[in-house]
């Protein structure tokens, strides 16, 4: 999408690895929030990292400038900064933005590629900067490569031949004082090192590399050392000299650190000689390593002493980017020698993402909330597994743990980065299992730290199970899911077991009734919808994997027990409109037995539910219309579980949803909680009370919130179910406020920023296409929900590509790695031809609705 002018002005572009942190490409073409320390750094200024150009005939300079446009806010300045140069004085100097630069820009990005174009009348040429990093489904490591990429195309338009100068400049950002800069050159690459005299073996270390493969260099170890603003002034002065610049090197410490908090800045520039109309790219790479990773954020195992919670942070352990290269320097040069083939492959994912014939509301908010991957709130551990907070504060992670019951939501990853996803499903059923079976909602850090000993969450718990599931449909891995299986049904029947203090469904009927915790923070007390759809969604698919594992006990228990349980959540908790919590409010004795276990409020539920005053219990659902009343069955279309809801009453729970929780005007709606969206915008509530509906004295948590991740989940299922006008304007009311102007259009926030639950998105394409999918038996499938031609694109543990059908030819590409398989099952009208593999199949099908075409 293009964004320009105002629609530019919050746009912080994520660049970098997954598991490494990440930079920011501004709206206006300049670099902002370096989050490349283990922990993020957000409305942060690039402290001097830019890029500038330079326009030279054989005589003299024409024109100089940084790339960037005009800087876009904090005129009067920014919080996050030292005494005398924050919010008062001014922008940063460290912007850049005190020296000329360009005019306008327009900015276009399909993430994870960026390209922003510079225009000013004085500059002799047209430059367009294309910015990304690797994102490669299937190829995880590739996909982790801790650096930013960047290529600068310029064309000669003037009549005469001209030399064009392209500097990076990079702040040490790893030490104020000790600074080690190196200029060096490989393999026809050149780099200047950031290194650093501190402690290598110690959490803070860290290391930067700039490189470029540009065959003409010229480069300054050190900008001039001074005080005030000695530092920017000397370096401008000589970079807009003609020529080349001249080195500048200090062999001792850095004595006096300047009043804004910087660092030592380096710069390497490449020069190219341009013929009139010529045109020529200059490749840079700018790479990072902090290698060693502590706790140092919010614990929530609860209880520690302090001595304990001190013990754990002072253990480390090395980022998974630190093992595979030991320094920046490391992935420079591995990014430069690879830049065309990462590239490549990247884009080859983007041209296949963006040519699905998907609105462009839809596909953007498919395709910008895997964004969410390369920020702060990825990690990914020593040995490679996946690891994740809910979202990220302005300084640290928001909420630990690869939490059960956000990352649920998350369906983009499990499809691009399948190994990474089994990685976080292992790990949880490793070393998050509680006594008898509860799992714990959190994985501790470091791994092998005991579980999390808060209560565990119904829609967590089951959430996962769904998800093994789910990881071996797309992988087929059955020897992963033999190891993991003996844990799985041990979280399973933890429902029923004796020794579950929150008594969740103790006769087996299929219904919770007791204290239920979940991602809305609190718990639920009594038969509801929510909560035991994702139970039976869970049993039904713990009782698939039984049946594949020939574990024919367990699968009749489940099997015995999900019967139960439908049959009684679609006549005991629908009031014809749709699905409810069933709870009397008044009865304090449904709070009484319950007073023991470590959650986030008091283990007596008492203490914590019942409202003295009103005479009531708080903090339920009660008769509201939840967005996530039919979770479960959302979970089990994707899947392919079949009927968990009734087909009629879920479309028309959803049908209820869009019509009582779909604002299409937040002026005058009582919103007391987070403030995700108001004034004009429109958004889906997470709890609504219809006029001849109860509510509660203190209803649900957030119940007036618009939080993302829901809101994808209720319109791709609205879509799914056949409301697609009205699953589609929930959607572009989302990325209608994430704008540009007002929010971040790759940075959807809930409890905190670049929030994860936002990746339920990908389940919009899942929705459109239809998608089917079983390794195991080498099945897929493609059932869009619209008629005529179609092109989607797919990715399995394999490879990735895209299916369509044009002119009554279908064709299913693989772009990138392989697919083997056994059938495809395809609806359409007519078929004259199948392409698989390039190879035109001698299928020919005449008035057929549906079939399974058999790979030979």
């Amino acid at each position: 999408m293009w964004y320009e002018g105002a629609k530019t002005k919050e746009i912080s572009f994520p660049l970098g690895g997954i598991g490494t942190g990440c930079i920011g490409l501004g709206g206006n073409g300049g670099l902002v929030d370096f989050e490349i320390k283990n922990r993020s750094n957000k409305n942060t200024t690039a402290e001097f990292t830019h890029f500038a150009v330079k326009v030279e005939n054989e005589e003299h300079v024409i024109d100089c400038r940084v790339l960037q446009g005009d800087l876009n806010k904090n005129y009067i300045g920014c919080t996050e900064r030292p005494l005398y140069t924050g919010y008062g004085f001014g922008p940063d100097r460290g912007t850049m933005a005190g020296f000329p630069h360009f005019e306008k820009v327009d900015f276009y990005g399909e993430y994870p590629i960026a390209e922003v174009n510079f225009f000013h009348e004085k500059f002799p040429g047209a430059i367009k900067m294309t910015a990304f990093s690797p994102l490669i489904p299937t190829n995880e490591d590739d996909s982790s490569i801790p650096a930013a990429f960047f290529e600068i195309e310029i064309e000669n338009t003037t009549s005469s031949k001209l030399k064009y100068t392209v500097a990076l400049s990079c702040n040490n950002f790893y030490s104020q004082t000790k600074t080690a800069h190196l200029y060096e050159k490989q393999d026809e690459i050149s780099y200047i090192f950031l290194g650093n005299n501190e402690t290598k073996n110690t959490t803070e270390y860290g290391d930067l590399t700039i490189a470029t493969d540009c065959t003409e260099v010229s480069y300054q170890e050190y900008w001039f050392r001074g005080r005030w603003f000695d530092n920017s002034s000397v370096f401008w002065n000589e970079f807009s000299q003609y020529g080349k610049l001249k080195n500048r090197t200090y062999k001792e410490s850095r004595k006096n650190p300047g009043s804004d908090g910087s660092s030592d800045t380096a710069t390497l520039a490449a020069h190219i000689n341009l013929n009139s109309g010529e045109r020529r790219r200059v490749r840079f790479i700018l790479s990072w390593s902090n290698p060693y990773m502590h706790n140092f954020w919010e614990i929530t195992h609860i209880g520690l002493t302090k001595e304990e919670i001190a013990q754990r942070r002072a253990k480390k352990w090395k980022n998974y980017y630190a093992v595979l290269f030991p320094t920046s320097r490391d992935s420079a040069i591995y990014g430069m020698k690879n830049f065309s083939q990462l590239y490549k492959n990247t884009d080859l994912y983007r041209k296949a993402m963006f040519s699905c014939t998907l609105p462009e509301e839809v596909l953007d908010a498919v395709t910008a909330n895997i964004a969410a991957l390369k920020s702060p709130s990825c990690l990914r551990l020593e040995d490679g597994s996946f690891y994740g907070f809910e979202g990220v504060h302005a300084h640290m992670g928001s909420c630990e743990g690869t939490c059960t019951h956000v990352w649920s939501y998350a369906y983009a990853p499990a499809f691009l980065f399948p190994a990474l996803e089994r990685s976080a499903r292992t790990n949880e059923y490793t070393y998050s299992m509680q006594k008898a079976g509860g799992l714990a909602f959190r994985v501790q850090l470091p791994l092998g730290e005991p579980p999390s000993n808060h209560r565990p969450a119904v829609d967590g718990q089951y959430g996962s199970v769904l998800r093994v599931y789910r990881e071996f449909l797309i992988s087929g891995d059955i020897n992963w899911l033999k190891g993991i299986w003996p844990e799985v049904k041990r979280s399973v029947e933890y429902a029923w077991d004796k020794e579950n203090i929150d008594q969740w469904d103790m006769n087996r009927d299929g219904i919770m009734e007791g204290r239920q915790h979940h991602t809305l923070d609190m718990e639920l007390f009594g038969p509801n919808a929510w909560l035991s759809g994702m139970y039976l969604s869970g049993l039904l698919a713990a009782a698939k994997m039984a049946q594949v594992l020939g574990d024919q006990e367990a699968q009749s228990v489940y099997m015995s027990i999900f019967h139960s349980g439908k049959e009684r959540l679609n006549h005991m908790l629908f009031n014809g409109e749709y699905f409810y919590q069933k709870v009397n409010l008044k009865d304090k004795a449904m709070l009484e037995k319950f007073h023991e276990g470590f959650s986030m409020h008091d283990p007596d539920a008492v203490a914590s539910y019942w409202n003295t005053e009103a005479e009531e219990m708080k903090y339920q659902a009660g008769e509201g219309c939840m967005i996530d009343q039919v979770l479960g069955q959302w979970h089990a279309d994707m899947l392919n579980l079949g009927e968990v809801f009734e087909e009629e009453k879920t479309r028309l729970a959803l049908h209820s949803i869009y019509k009582y929780n779909f604002i299409g005007n937040m002026r005058e709606f009582v919103n007391p909680c987070r403030i995700y969206s108001m004034n004009d915008e429109r958004g889906t509530v997470i709890c609504s009370y219809p006029e001849n509906r109860k509510m509660p004295f203190i209803p649900v948590p957030y119940a007036g919130e618009t939080m993302t991740g829901f809101e994808y989940q209720a319109a791709s299922h609205m879509i799914r179910k056949g409301l697609i006008a009205e699953g589609r304007e929930c959607v572009k009311a989302v990325r209608d406020r994430y704008d540009g102007e007002k929010r971040n259009p790759w940075n959807e926030i809930e409890c905190g920023s670049n929030y994860v639950r936002s990746m339920s998105s990908y389940a919009l394409l899942l929705a459109y296409s239809g998608f089917s999918y079983d390794m195991y038996r080498g099945e897929i499938g493609f059932h869009p929900i619209e008629k005529g031609d179609y092109k989607y694109f797919w990715s399995l543990d394999t490879g990735f590509g895209t299916a369509g059908l044009k002119n009554d030819i279908f064709t299913l590409q693989v772009c990138y790695g392989h697919l083997k398989i056994n059938s495809i099952d395809i609806e359409t009208d007519e078929i004259s031809k199948i392409i698989y593999e390039g190879k035109k199949l001698g299928y020919i099908i005449q008035d057929k609705q549906a079939f399974t075409l058999k790979i030979m």
